[in-house]
C-alpha cells in the first residue's frame, strides 16, 4: 500500500483511483462498507483503490485536550487498510489551511487537480469543508462539475445485542468499550479491538508476585472501561504466534498508584518482553478493576482472572478466527449486490 502524505506526492501511475473518503476510525463494518463499495468500483474500472483520510483528527485538531477517543491509532488504522486491499492511503495533515477550504475548493483543488479521482465514495454522514458546509449531495453536485462520479452509501444497519436497527457508527463501539464489552465492540468492528505500542519497563510487582506483565502505555487511545479482560497477543520476535493472557487495564488502586496503565500476563511466554512491540486483541470482559486489602488477596484474584480468561479464550464463540482483520474480497464475496 503506498502512503501520500501531500497532494503532489501522488504518482502518475496511480491517477483515476476510486476514492473512499472519511476517517474510518475503528474501521467498523459500516465503513468497510464504504470502502468495501469503492473497491468494487475500482475493480470493474480497472484502476487503483484509495482512500483518503486526514491526520490528526479534526476532533483532535479543534479539541486538542479532549479525552482520548481513537479506536484505531494511525499505526493500526493503515495496518487494516493495507490487510482490506487499498492501493494508496493519502493521508493529508488536517491544518488551518485544510480546514479553511470551502467545499468547492476542497473538491475542485484537492480531489480533483491533486489526486485526479475518477470516482469518489462516502457514507450518508459524511461532512466536508469549511464549517462542515459540505455533505453528501454537496460533493455530487460538486462531482458533476469536476467530471467525476460521487457514490453515496446509505446507513448500514445491524442487529447486536439489543440495538437492531441502529447504524454502524465509530460511537456505538466506544460505548460498548466504556461499558467493558469487548466482545460486543468486536461485533460491531467485524475485528477484535486491538491496542498495539512497545513494551514498556515498569515497577516489575507482577514479576515478583509470579505474574509478569508486559506494560503499554495508552496515548491517543480510548481507554476502555478499567478492569480486567482475556486477550490474544501477538509479539514482536516470537513468530506469528498469538499468545493467549490476561490484561488489566488500571490504576492499581491496591498500590496507591493513579496513572492509567495496561499491564498484559501472557501464558506460555517465556521470553524477555521489554522493548518489544506488542499487539493485544481484546476478547472479552472478566470484571471491573478494585482495590484489595493486600497483595495475598490480589494473588488470588489474579488466579480466578486466569481461570476465567482460560475459560473465555476456549469458548468457540470467541474463536480467533471469527474477528480476523477484513478484506475486500471477502466483503465483495459476502456483499455480491451493492446496497445502493
Amino acid at each position: 500500500m503506498e502512503i501520500i502524505r501531500h497532494i503532489n506526492d501522488l504518482p502518475k501511475s496511480m491517477a483515476g483511483a476510486v476514492a473512499a473518503l472519511g476517517n474510518f476510525d475503528g474501521f467498523h463494518r459500516g465503513h468497510q462498507v464504504v470502502v468495501g463499495e469503492a473497491g468494487r468500483l475500482a475493480k470493474k474500472a480497472g484502476v487503483p483503490l484509495m482512500v483518503g483520510m486526514t491526520e490528526p483528527h479534526p476532533r483532535s485538531f479543534f479539541n486538542p485536550k479532549g479525552e482520548p477517543f481513537r479506536l484505531t491509532p494511525f499505526r493500526e488504522r493503515l495496518a487494516l487498510l493495507k490487510n482490506f486491499g487499498v492501493d494508496i492511503a493519502v493521508v493529508l495533515p488536517f491544518t488551518k489551511d485544510l480546514a479553511s477550504l470551502t467545499p468547492e475548493q476542497f473538491t475542485g483543488d484537492v480531489l480533483k487537480k491533486g489526486l485526479h479521482v475518477s470516482g469518489v465514495v462516502v457514507g450518508y454522514d459524511y461532512r466536508f469543508g469549511k464549517g462542515r458546509a459540505g455533505d453528501a449531495g454537496v460533493l455530487k453536485d460538486l462531482g458533476k462539475k469536476f467530471n467525476f462520479n460521487v457514490t453515496e452509501i446509505p446507513q448500514v444497519h445491524f442487529g447486536v445485542e439489543g440495538a437492531a436497527g441502529e447504524p454502524y457508527s465509530s460511537t456505538l463501539v466506544r460505548v460498548a468499550l466504556k461499558e467493558g464489552k469487548a466482545r460486543k465492540a468486536a461485533a460491531l468492528l467485524g475485528h477484535w479491538w486491538t491496542v498495539n505500542g512497545p513494551i514498556i519497563d515498569g515497577e516489575k510487582r507482577g514479576r515478583r508476585i509470579g505474574f509478569p506483565t508486559a506494560n503499554i502505555e495508552f496515548h491517543d487511545s480510548i481507554v476502555p472501561r478499567l478492569g480486567v479482560y482475556a486477550v490474544r497477543a501477538w509479539v514482536e520476535g516470537a513468530g506469528d504466534r498469538l499468545f493467549d493472557g490476561v490484561a488489566n487495564i488500571g490504576v492499581r488502586p491496591t498500590f496507591g498508584e493513579s496513572k492509567v496503565l495496561l499491564e498484559a500476563h501472557l501464558f506460555d511466554f517465556g521470553g524477555d518482553h521489554y522493548g518489544r512491540h506488542i499487539r493485544l486483541h481484546f476478547i472479552g470482559g472478566i470484571r471491573p478493576e478494585r482495590k484489595f486489602d493486600n497483595v495475598d488477596q490480589l494473588v488470588r484474584q489474579i488466579e480466578h482472572d486466569i481461570e476465567a480468561a482460560h475459560d473465555l479464550l476456549a469458548d468457540p464463540e470467541n474463536a480467533h478466527q471469527l474477528h480476523q482483520p477484513p478484506t475486500l474480497e471477502e466483503y465483495l464475496k459476502t456483499h455480491p449486490n451493492p446496497p445502493y
